[in-house]
């Protein structure tokens, strides 16, 4: 007798995970530059293919800084600030759909502001008990100091990305002054 009253109550559940879970896997997003789609959430990752800025992507999950995306057929993840997605602007003559469209011409009701939603992404940043709490790996230093390019090449990056020069305290250097933020 108990599950027969809860099934009503199951299926409506069941129903609506699945329509979010569908209007997600939905939800499109274009590359704002170039990257590359990896077989893995990772920079060590395998490239599966180069995409080219404002290529269309449907996103299936995101995790943390990367995205899970479907470009052309081909699966794989991307960096989440290499992803833009468009504001979903929502515009209507009434409130209620097409029954408050009805309902709104015959009892005067009154027109909907044009409502815009705009999602965006962070990234925590670290705290002083973070560092407090930090633990020297020497093996990601090494894998780190390997990415290092000479000044012309950042250089050139910078132009060619048409960057502009900022001077930067460093934490170091505000701490020998006795400044802190």
């Amino acid at each position: 007798m108990i599950l027969r009253m809860r099934w009503p109550s199951i299926l409506l559940a069941g129903f609506l995970a699945f329509a979010s879970a569908v209007g997600f896997a939905q939800e499109q997003a274009f590359t704002n530059r170039s990257t590359d789609l990896m077989d893995k959430a990772s920079t060590d990752g395998k490239v599966v293919a180069a995409l080219k800025a404002d290529t269309p992507v449907k996103v299936v999950q995101r995790s943390g800084g990367w995205t899970k995306i479907d470009a052309n057929g081909q699966q794989g993840f991307v960096r989440a600030f290499h992803l833009r997605f468009p504001a979903a602007i929502e515009t209507s003559s009434s409130s209620g759909g097409v029954l408050g469209g009805l309902t709104g011409g015959l009892f005067g009701g009154k027109s909907q502001p044009k409502s815009a939603t705009v999602a965006t992404t962070g990234i925590r940043g670290l705290s002083a008990e973070d560092f407090k709490n930090a633990n020297p790996d020497p093996a990601a230093l090494a894998k780190m100091e390997s990415f290092r390019v000479d000044k012309s090449a950042a250089q050139g990056f910078a132009r060619e990305a048409k960057l502009s020069s900022v001077s930067i305290n460093y934490l170091m250097e505000e701490a020998a002054s006795g400044r802190h933020r």
